[in-house]
């Protein structure tokens, strides 16, 4: 038996995907359902929903992925776990802690701290607090309850409730200099 490929034509699947782009979220949330078989996130936004409804419709139109690329990637997700900020070396974290201003440099195996090298800024987080810490929370890197780091600095210019202050002054920030992540 001779199975035969249904040929599609690239217009008609440009065509589909320019008739998402006009879509109410309610429509876009039915096509969801059709496409996927299982209801669209809450959080995904009008734009993403017609951005992965039409990666969809060319994966089904055109083919996906060939299984060696499919492994490759599974492969680096496994591998990577998630993604952290990398920090060039000779960064540096100012913090102030209790009336203290505290300088960390990121160094190539680890981080300086007061002339020693510490492998992660947990350990020093908790050498100047006396108490387990996050380090990347401690120094802004991360979020804390829930809210960007950006905004947890600028909330803690108040100060926390063990008494520590952010770095202040335009030449004091929390990070020099800071890589952005990229978005490729």
């Amino acid at each position: 038996m001779i199975m035969r490929r249904q040929v599609i034509d690239p217009a008609t699947i440009e065509a589909e995907i320019d008739r998402l782009r006009s879509c109410a979220p309610d429509a876009l949330r039915r096509r969801w359902r059709v496409t996927f078989g299982r209801t669209p996130p809450a959080a995904l936004s009008k734009d993403l929903l017609a951005r992965m409804i039409a990666c969809r419709l060319q994966e089904l139109a055109f083919g996906g992925l060939d299984r060696e690329s499919l492994t490759f990637l599974d492969g680096l997700a496994r591998q990577a776990g998630p993604r952290r900020r990398q920090l060039k070396v000779g960064t540096m974290l100012v913090r102030d802690y209790q009336g203290q201003r505290h300088t960390v440099t990121v160094a190539p195996d680890g981080f300086d701290w007061q002339g020693t090298t510490y492998a992660s800024l947990s350990a020093i987080a908790r050498a100047i607090t006396g108490t387990a810490w996050s380090g990347p929370r401690f120094f802004a890197l991360a979020p804390r309850n829930g809210t960007s780091a950006r905004g947890n600095n600028k909330r803690s210019v108040r100060g926390d409730r063990n008494g520590s202050q952010p770095a202040t002054g335009s030449n004091h920030a929390s990070l020099l200099p800071l890589q952005t992540a990229s978005h490729a």
